[in-house]
């Protein structure tokens, strides 16, 4: 398997869109893992560059999820929510991301 190509830094903050924080991202949080709302287009390597050039940290895995958009009234009107995805990102050990702070 070859190398990715690096990652310009303007494409690292257009990957990592939020951090993802609910209950359930909080509980992974224990494990080593942070939860990130990424680009529908970014590919797992460039999400694992991202993390490690802006946060300073080593990244052990990247797991990806497209959550499909609900269907909901708006206005009495049917419409959708649009599609998103994200990252959940395992550090290795010794490793964390403060995500309460800015960049």
């Amino acid at each position: 398997m070859s190398k990715p190509a690096a990652v310009s830094r303007a494409r690292m903050y257009e990957v990592i869109r939020a951090p993802l924080i609910t209950e359930k991202t909080t509980n992974g949080s224990e494990h080593g893992q942070v939860t990130f709302k990424v680009a529908a287009d970014a590919t797992k390597p460039e999400i694992k560059q991202a993390i490690e050039g802006l946060f300073k940290v080593k990244v052990k895995a990247v797991n990806t999820v497209t959550v499909k958009g609900k269907k909901k009234l708006f206005r009495g009107r049917p419409g959708v929510r649009s599609d998103w995805k994200k990252a959940i990102v395992s550090l290795a050990d010794g490793h964390k991301i403060d995500v309460t702070t800015g960049l």
